[in-house]
């Protein structure tokens, strides 16, 4: 079955937060996370009361696999989520100072899993919260670790595309795809792989426009991103592919787009680290033509 959201499916607000720091039912991580720096370094300098640090890049992605950041197997999501304080009766809420974008990749995991149910993303998460001045810490609280399961045979496995059902919606329309890059990357100016540019035919939407990125990185409203979508050419009912450099902001595009109501969302899990060091998939560079 497919995923769909409602905003209150998947955020909390600040206020909500701060009358729950102390409900035993909840557990807050820190998913602050940076390519300059260490972001646990900066969740010991401190962070909101009660929350843990859950690095996504070492926890949360595939250690194994050949290609960058790809969805982590079940039981290491179990182990990750057991060791954090988190069982199955327990709701984590993430946040980050990116508007819920490290966060998202929580989401996505948990989704993928059929765990979504008991996720929040603490919406415009450190940035707003520390603007608000609300209380902040830097003790590391003593976390026992619990049970945490996943039913296998459950889930939602068609949240994740993969690269040949990408290339296949390139090839033939089968979906839009929708590249949420920065423009450099996504004319190849910027190159963070073997090759740079984009995939054939994918529509760029930067992911920045479903945030208030210059105040307190909270979600426009519903109404506002179904509206930059529709002006992109995309109807609800179509199906969509995002994807990023390591299916990141693809992630966090894609709970946009769903709480806007599109009901057929999914996310290239191997994103651009996978298509773009590859020597047979094809590559556009440079502006897109003009259509019409």
């Amino acid at each position: 079955m497919a995923i769909t959201l409602k905003r209150e499916d998947i955020l909390v607000s600040t206020e909500w937060l701060a009358e729950h720091l102390n409900d035993s039912t909840i557990r807050i991580a820190d998913c602050r996370y940076y390519f300059d720096r260490s972001g646990r370094e900066e969740y010991e300098r401190g962070h909101i009361p009660g929350a843990v640090y859950l690095d996504w890049r070492t926890e949360l992605t595939d250690a194994g696999n050949p290609v960058d950041f790809m969805m982590p197997p079940a039981e290491q999501v179990e182990r990750t989520m057991s060791q954090i304080g988190v069982g199955d009766d327990t709701t984590l809420i993430c946040y980050d100072d990116e508007g819920g974008h490290y966060s998202s990749r929580v989401w996505l995991t948990l989704a993928r899993y059929g765990k979504e149910a008991n996720f929040r993303i603490l919406e415009g998460g450190w940035t707003k919260w520390t603007a608000e001045g609300r209380p902040t810490t830097t003790e590391v609280p003593e976390v026992s670790p619990v049970t945490f399961t996943i039913d296998q045979s459950a889930g939602h496995p068609e949240l994740i595309a993969d690269i040949e059902e990408v290339r296949a919606a390139s090839d033939r329309g089968d979906a839009a795809i929708i590249d949420v890059r920065r423009w450099s990357e996504f004319t190849g100016e910027e190159v963070r792989a073997k090759h740079g540019g984009r995939i054939p035919n994918a529509k760029f939407l930067f992911w920045h426009g479903n945030l208030n990125w210059d105040d307190n990185r909270d979600f426009v409203s519903t109404d506002d991103i179904r509206a930059r979508h529709e002006a992109a050419g995309l109807e609800l009912d179509q199906p969509v592919i995002t994807y990023c450099q390591g299916a990141v902001r693809a992630a966090h595009a894609a709970i946009a787009m769903l709480m806007a109501g599109y009901t057929n969302v999914r996310v290239y899990d191997g994103s651009w680290a996978e298509w773009g060091n590859r020597d047979d998939t094809p590559i556009e560079t440079g502006e897109p033509e003009a259509e019409g």
